[in-house]
């Protein structure tokens, strides 16, 4: 089998599941402890009826499913009966590399148009995605099908695989025929057919329940990437388009083409029926919609929409006047290049309702698809975000952020930290709520957003981006966000924003014009609830200062906003009084660029992270260096002040994120989470999370679990505490059996080897220490066994060791010895040693603590003494007897 190029895979779980790894640290200071562990939520959609014994298991490194591979999955497809979507609530932080996204099929898939416009309930269906290796089993943008039992994929290495995907199982598995790889692929409404079209220009038809293939049609030039049966099973047709722009009608019952379709001069790309199956609508890139007269199998209308449709669909023929349609005709829904849907009336080929058009690239429309019962539409973006749709009137009703890229920065939102606002490698911002991990994505620059920051209180944040402009944000009670202001006046790309720590009153940026402006709010600004009716008020900068020579790649205020520093790729840091940003003084010593600056909370101390892997500590009375952290490979691109200024975390390019005491000036503990540059760090305004986000499209959060773990060590020494106690008073009351027994399960040596020594005290030694070994469970006789090996290696306890060996070798028949687990090493360390205090016996004198030899050794036969004489650790002897 070759390897897989995409996996199709049943989500395993609706929601977000937190998990943890265990990550602790030492103290930052003598009475400090911090340990932090990493959350992260398990991306993923389950259908409300699916048993929970159906649910896949996923790797949370590789984000890949536990399924069976095969050969690289160019196609899939599905039985369309009650087929609907559920997408995942999770925060989607994680996505394919860009190679993946170029190589893999793209989301705009014809199959998946139909499929999901035969939904007739949505929510109640799993998701089944295709995935090829990345780091976060979200929606990945390959070609992609669902289904309510049966899945069919296929692969680059021309075999087509059925799938009992609640199991994770394939069912049958066959060849293809096609002498090239699969490109699309049709269920007919029976479920019973399936239809695959080759990009060798061929159409198959297979029977899944008898097995077989029925048809095979030729005579499509080039790859054929559109299939469709039609929705009346009576009539046995299928609909193929490939790329000669044409579309043919192939009756499976007359085993011929009965038409070929001409109007479309680009490719055809979907192809949508009416409720009673005498007329279909086909959309094409040549910018036109067609309407058909299947009776005829001619053309009667065709309809410029003036953009390259990706797909169409047809609306329920019953009027909508929140979309303009006002009577019973033929009305459908185009999704194109414009990134907007839009409404047509087929008989006049005017367009009823069109979306406002959303800012900023890669807004395009790949896909749409309409759940009818449900009542429900869904679009997706050339970004591969999800938007779903009330079908009657367009309100948007959920979003979903199916790639995220490189991540660039991440903060915490809301006065609870109840969400988190991300910015990865696009215009558009994406806020999640932590509970629900319910996405809003939000437009408004028209470049990368680059940097974020959040006021105080945590209502309003602000972004700014390559676009050379800053917005402001605003979250109301109900997890809404709207742009409040926006400005501009940076002559290059904004790279760094900070906001005033006591009130929200001002912000600060620095841009690559190596200049830093500071604007002020107006005092109106953050009472407003969401954006007034005239849009967003425009800001202006009340003060511009040319700080550095080079790019200002990090700004910071203090707390007391009075302060200001910056840190430039000119190695250097400076001190600026606010607001008439003055300079008082500069922070030079690293040896490259810096890319971050950070007040301390609590004391008068600046720390910056430079591209030379360090991070320093600097005084601002006299801009001297106190500290300097050396841990990191690469440049160091984030750091932050943790438990109350007393540590920092630290994250770079290498992927590591790091804890230091500042104290101590020692790295306590490395989270190696990231597979590259991590660009976003941002702790909560308690201490007690995290949020790290990288270039390998995921965001992590962690929690600072240092009290659930002192909670712990509390409760385990108490614990130790009672069972020492009642050890002692076992062996008080010469209780040996349970004493014995409570020594073996602390698995402490030394507690159990006091017991033997008890025991041995006794006036009747043997018969109490016989009885009492031979009581004890087999997996009990296993650890005594380990814990004489330890003994024996001891002249002071090897008596205690011997006793217990002599016990177990004379009442345990070989065969069970040989059962005990590890006896074989046991044995190979006891020998030695026993060897050896056999002989000393045999000689006489006591057994000596063989690491304290200084005299000769009784040497074996053919030894010599003198060689022997000077051995100070146990000599590999084989056998030298038995005590």
């Amino acid at each position: 089998m070759t390897s897989h190029q995409s996996l199709v895979m049943s989500s395993p779980r609706a929601g977000s599941e937190e998990w943890r790894t265990g990550l602790s640290h030492a103290a930052a200071a003598a009475t400090t402890t911090t340990t932090w562990r990493k959350r992260r939520p398990e991306w993923a959609a389950l259908s409300p009826t699916m048993p929970s014994s159906a649910r896949l298991s996923l790797s949370t490194r590789a984000g890949r499913c536990s399924w069976t591979r095969l050969g690289s999955t160019s196609s899939a497809s599905v039985v369309p009966e009650s087929t609907f979507w559920t997408w995942p609530r999770g925060l989607c932080c994680g996505a394919s590399s860009r190679r993946i996204r170029k190589t893999s099929l793209p989301l705009t898939s014809a199959p998946m148009t139909r499929y999901l416009a035969r939904g007739q309930e949505a929510g109640s269906l799993p998701l089944i995605q295709t995935e090829l290796g990345g780091e976060c089993p979200c929606l990945c943008p390959q070609l992609t099908c669902i289904l309510p039992q049966v899945l069919v994929t296929a692969t680059r290495a021309l075999l087509l695989a059925q799938w009992a995907w609640r199991e994770g199982s394939i069912v049958r598995l066959w060849k293809a025929i096609h002498t090239a790889p699969v490109a699309a692929m049709a269920f007919d409404p029976t479920s019973t057919l399936l239809a695959t079209g080759g990009c060798d220009g061929a159409v198959r038809v297979w029977d899944v329940v008898r097995h077989y293939g029925t048809h095979h049609f030729r005579g499509s030039p080039g790859v054929v990437h559109l299939v469709a049966f039609h929705p009346d099973p009576a009539r046995l047709l299928l609909f193929s388009s490939a790329a000669d722009a044409s579309i043919r009608v192939w009756s499976l019952q007359d085993r011929s083409c009965l038409a070929v379709l001409t109007a479309h001069y680009s490719a055809v790309t979907s192809v949508t029926f009416s409720a009673d199956g005498y007329t279909m609508i086909s959309s094409g890139r040549d910018k036109i919609c067609t309407v058909w007269d299947l009776q005829s199998l001619q053309a009667t209308k065709t309809v410029p929409v003036f953009e390259s449709v990706e797909a169409a669909v047809l609306l329920p023929e019953e009027p909508a006047p929140e979309l303009g349609v006002k009577s019973t005709g033929l009305h459908f829904l185009t999704a194109g290049d414009q990134g907007i849907l839009r409404v047509w009336e087929a008989a006049s080929g005017q367009c009823v309702h069109a979306q406002p058009r959303l800012p900023g690239p890669g807004q395009e429309l790949t896909h749409c698809a309409l759940a009818r019962a449900a009542g429900l539409l869904l679009s997706v973006t050339a970004d591969h975000n999800l938007l779903l749709y009330e079908a009657r009137s367009l309100q948007l009703q959920k979003q979903f952020a199916g790639y995220s890229e490189e991540v660039l920065d991440v903060r915490f939102l809301g006065p609870e930290n109840s969400h988190v606002v991300v910015a990865s490698n696009s215009p558009c911002l994406k806020v999640f709520e932590l509970q629900t991990s319910a996405c809003q994505i939000l437009h408004g620059h028209t470049d990368i957003v680059l940097a974020l920051d959040v006021f105080r209180k945590g209502w309003l944040f602000a972004s700014c981006a390559k676009d050379q402009s800053i917005r402001i944000w605003r979250i109301n009670k109900a997890g809404l966000v709207a742009c409040v202001a926006q400005g501009s006046g940076h002559t290059h790309s904004v790279g760094t924003i900070c906001c005033s720590r006591l009130k929200e009153s001002f912000l600060v940026t620095g841009s690559q014009d190596c200049t830093v402006k500071l604007w002020p709010l107006p005092e109106a600004l953050p009472s407003r609830s969401t954006a007034p009716d005239s849009g967003p008020v425009l800001l202006q900068a009340q003060a511009t200062q040319r700080c550095h020579d080079k790019d200002i790649n990090s700004v910071a205020i203090a707390p007391n906003d009075k302060l200001l520093a910056t840190g430039s790729q000119d190695r250097t840091a400076k001190l600026w009084a606010l607001p008439q940003c003055q300079l008082l003084g500069i922070f030079s010593g690293h040896r490259r660029g810096l890319w971050c600056v950070q007040f301390s909370p609590m004391d008068q101390v600046l720390a910056t992270a430079s591209a030379d892997g360090t991070v320093k500590l600097w005084a601002l009375q006299d801009f001297s260096c106190l500290k300097t952290f050396e841990g990191h490979d690469a440049s160091v691109l984030r750091v932050a002040f943790v438990s109350r200024g007393t540590q920092l975390l630290s994250s770079g390019s290498d992927g590591l994120v790091k804890l230091w005491t500042i104290k101590s000036n020692e790295c306590v503990r490395t989270l190696d989470a990231h597979e590259d540059k991590v660009w976003g760090l941002h702790c909560s305004r308690l201490d007690d999370r995290a949020l790290t986000a990288a270039s390998d499209s995921r965001v992590i959060l962690w929690k600072d679990v240092t009290e659930e773990e002192q909670a712990e060590e509390e409760a385990r020494r108490e614990e130790e505490v009672v069972r020492q106690q009642e050890l002692d008073n076992l062996l008080h009351e010469k209780r040996y059996l349970r004493a014995l027994g409570l020594a073996i399960s602390l698995d402490r040596p030394h507690t159990v080897l006091t017991v033997i020594q008890a025991i041995r005290r006794d006036p009747e030694s043997c018969e109490k220490l016989e009885a009492t070994v031979l009581q004890l469970r087999r997996d009990q006789k296993e650890a005594l066994l380990r814990f004489c090996v330890t003994w024996n290696t001891n002249s002071r306890h090897c008596h205690e060791a011997q006793a217990v060996l002599g016990v177990l070798l004379r009442h345990e028949a070989p065969e069970e010895l040989l059962a005990y687990d590890g006896v074989r090493a046991s044995l190979e360390a006891l020998l030695p040693y026993t060897g050896m205090w056999a002989a000393w016996i045999r000689a006489g004198a006591r057994p000596p603590d063989p690491w304290a030899l200084t005299a000769a050794v009784p040497p074996q036969s053919g030894t010599s003494s003198g060689s022997a004489g000077h051995c100070r650790r146990p000599p590999s002897w084989t056998s030298c007897g038995t005590a």
